[in-house]
């Protein structure tokens, strides 16, 4: 058998595509169990908690691959690795806060940007030729972000920014897994993103220990299933199909986390995140298209 037909074997689109909607649920409900719990707690211990499961979900990987912990740990560019890993520690850190600040509905609206300063960032960090027309699209998707935020109406809410700064670091870390990639498999990255952060988050989070009821320490559990089974759905995707035919799904996350923002949280939909949201989608499916095409 060929390595070609191996590959079309492999690449099995819709089942990928039903793993990555099943993937968006799972973050939106784990979203949403931070809303709650970082509501109540501190943020810091709250993300601190979360990566203990995260680090023992990707240790017990690496326990059960070819050469063990030892081969999944190693890397000619540790300094990289601990870099993205503590970037995204920070980052979820930011994108928690801003749902308790913000809400699901108006945070997830602007992160869903976040393809688009991948698409912007790319040559800058990575030397990648980013063309008129996804610079363009780039241009668009800001547009949106713009009618989300309102600046000019009114006073301008500081606060709203957060979820801005959280797409902005999830896309350097995106750009660095890509940089990453060149000399490390996805498994070390794994590796490397679950103990890093794991080891940071403790070293900042325990100093923002406090008790916990019962009743949420049952929520933290369940967050933390539904971190390790998110990871685990995100990484059956990637093996079913090809990236670029499932990632324009991966913004059914935005529609679950608004549905539950609304639902449980009492949020509304107001009509210029709506008309924002739209644009912003829209633009970065454009980007992700022309990627493929490119590709």
């Amino acid at each position: 058998m060929s390595l070609a037909e191996l590959r079309v074997q492999s690449n099995n689109v819709p089942l990928g595509i039903a793993l990555m909607i099943a993937t968006t649920v799972v973050f939106a409900l784990q979203d949403g169990i931070s809303r709650h719990l970082a509501s109540e707690y501190n943020v810091m211990m709250v993300v601190m908690i979360r990566y203990w499961f995260f680090a023992a979900f990707v240790i017990a990987i690496g326990v059960r691959a070819a050469g063990g912990v030892r081969a999944a740990a190693r890397t000619t560019q540790p300094g990289l690795q601990i870099t993205r890993a503590v970037l995204l520690a920070a980052e979820i850190c930011v994108a928690v806060l801003g749902f308790t600040i913000l809400g699901l509905v108006e945070s997830h609206a602007v992160f869903a940007c976040y393809p688009l300063l991948i698409a912007a960032l790319s040559g800058p960090i990575l030397g990648e030729r980013v063309g008129w027309r996804r610079w363009a699209a780039i241009a668009v998707g800001f547009i949106g972000i713009l009618i989300i935020l309102e600046p000019g109406m009114g006073v301008f809410d500081p606060w709203a920014i957060i979820p801005l700064v959280s797409a902005v670091m999830f896309a350097i870390y995106g750009l660095l897994n890509r940089y990453a990639a060149r000399r490390d498999s996805t498994a070390t990255s794994f590796f490397w993103t679950g103990t890093v952060g794991a080891v940071v988050m403790t070293a900042v989070g325990i100093w923002f220990w406090e008790p916990m009821a019962r009743a949420d320490w049952l929520w933290m559990l369940t967050l933390c299933i539904t971190g390790v089974s998110g990871h685990w759905l995100l990484i059956r995707c990637y093996e079913a199909a090809e990236a670029s035919a499932v990632q324009p799904f991966a913004y059914f996350q935005l529609v679950f986390a608004s549905a539950l923002g609304m639902a449980v949280f009492g949020e509304t939909l107001e009509t210029n995140v709506v008309i924002g949201a739209a644009i912003i989608v829209a633009a970065g499916l454009f980007t992700l298209w022309r990627e493929r095409v490119q590709g």
